[in-house]
């Protein structure tokens, strides 16, 4: 991104100036020049493109790990009033509806650990589904498929998958209300049959990792993290039935605005009003993805539980937390000093609530919302928290965000190579797909340690640890 078109606010803070007669709201972004010009032009194009639609409320937004994407950028940010013809739209949510971390911390120390992780690695790449086409043991009919899409987190708690004192610590207590399954198609309900408690392929991982560094001692005593100490983190979302939600609704959105008479500024920025029939449809739908997700990490949560004693007989998981990156939320905010319901959309975006947040579990009240920055598996990740400095609809950076795109990185590295370079600095990656490894090659991420540190830097969130990988299981 050539960031001399951009005018500088605040240190850590760009707007992009309107040109003479464009009709669109403010563009925001987040991050310093580095971050800023490692973007790909098309970034600032869309989220232009996303300041143009109707009923949006303050600016359209960008974290500083954004990038490219299918109509919203990646990393982008933007809030929406259902009173005021404001929009829903699936490009601004994405196709892996609720991808997320759940973040697990243990008891046990790396130094009590590491004699034992490589059989860990080898269990886990035996007992936790992850890959194209992998499936689970679970296979779901119909009417049990909508319990989920109703039930999230709740529903696999009652089916004895985790503990009901996990629910505390997921975003929404583990399942959002105003699901509404009957707008999920047959399609999409299908192709989630068999991927309950399975990780999928991607970016998606299981990663055991340690504690190498903690930035703030009394958040992290609130968090119940320590230096040496063997976190687990799961990344994943609502498998095929969230894209196949996605690429229906895309097509009756865009009728919906086609219909309506909405102008879009991109084809895929296609959106309906929120009060709308489709709006409705669509919000209904993508509750029950986000339900979806919730329920497949709680899975996916006791399937790790049960791998984890099978090495560490005496071990404890908690859950830290879990959050959402993609997302559409209705939420309280204050605008111009008066509380207003608004409708979120964080596409590759993690919501952090400040201290003291009503929402909050009591024992993170006084700190603020736990915040995971997922990177590749071989950089590291940061656990953040929720900072009352937040100006951008409580929202932060979600990850390191790509550099390079998958076709690309398969130009630059190979697999195997790749597994064997880890290997020698001491992480174990377990993956059925050298394809999958290479595309997911830390070279192809921009540096998550700057993400975190401009995050802190811009207001957004506030560093509590960093997480060195040890073990990656990839699909």
């Amino acid at each position: 991104m050539n960031s001399q078109q951009l005018q500088q606010l605040f240190p850590y803070l760009w707007t992009l100036p309107r040109k003479t007669g464009e009709q669109r709201a403010e563009v925001l972004l987040y991050g310093n020049q580095t971050l800023l010009e490692s973007m790909d032009d098309k970034v600032m194009e869309q989220i232009a493109n996303v300041a143009a639609l109707p009923g949006l409320v303050g600016a359209a937004m960008t974290m500083p790990d954004a990038h490219w994407g299918y109509g919203f950028p990646i990393g982008g940010v933007a809030a929406f009033d259902a009173e005021q013809g404001g929009i829903i739209s699936a490009g601004g949510v994405g196709f892996d509806i609720s991808c997320g971390i759940r973040c697990l911390r243990s008891n046990l120390s790396l130094h009590d650990a590491e004699p034992f992780l490589h059989k860990l690695a080898d269990k886990f790449f035996a007992h936790i589904p992850a890959g194209v086409g992998e499936e689970g043991k679970i296979h779901l009919n119909p009417h049990q498929l909508d319990e989920v899409l109703l039930g999230g987190a709740k529903w696999a708690v009652k089916q004895g998958y985790g503990n009901a004192s996990d629910l505390e610590y997921i975003e929404e207590n583990g399942c959002v209300a105003g699901s509404m399954p009957e707008n999920v198609s047959e399609l999409a309900k299908k192709r989630q049959h068999g991927e309950m408690g399975t990780l999928g392929s991607g970016n998606h991982y299981l990663e055991v990792q340690v504690v190498e560094h903690i930035y703030d001692d009394a958040v992290a005593q609130a968090f119940g993290l320590r230096e040496g100490q063997l976190i687990i983190s799961i990344h994943c979302g609502s498998r095929g039935l969230g894209h196949q939600i996605g690429t229906d609704y895309l097509v009756k959105l865009a009728k919906a605005a086609n219909r309506l008479g909405i102008r879009l500024p991109d084809r895929e920025l296609a959106c309906a009003p929120i009060q709308s029939s489709e709006g409705q449809q669509y919000l209904g739908a993508m509750k029950a993805g986000i339900n979806c997700a919730l329920a497949n990490r709680q899975i996916l949560t006791h399937l790790t539980r049960e791998t984890f004693t099978e090495i560490y007989p005496h071990a404890l998981l908690e859950t830290l937390f879990d959050i959402s990156h993609n997302t559409c939320k209705e939420e309280m905010h204050s605008i111009d000093g008066k509380p207003r319901l608004l409708h979120v959309h964080r596409k590759g975006a993690t919501r952090a609530f400040a201290p003291e947040h009503p929402k909050l579990p009591e024992r993170y009240r006084t700190v603020g919302q736990p915040v995971i920055i997922g990177g590749s598996m071989g950089t590291g990740s940061y656990i953040l928290a929720g900072s009352s400095t937040n100006q951008a609809f409580a929202s932060t950076s979600h990850g390191a965000g790509r550099a390079l795109s998958r076709t690309q990185a398969l130009k630059r590295w190979t697999g195997r190579s790749l597994i064997d370079e880890l290997q020698q600095q001491g992480i174990l990656i377990r993956s059925r797909s050298m394809r999958g490894v290479a595309e997911e090659a830390p070279g192809a991420y921009k540096d998550v340690n700057l993400i975190a540190e401009v995050t802190e830097q811009a207001g957004l969130a506030r560093r509590v640890a960093f997480l060195r990988p040890k073990v990656c299981i990839k699909g």
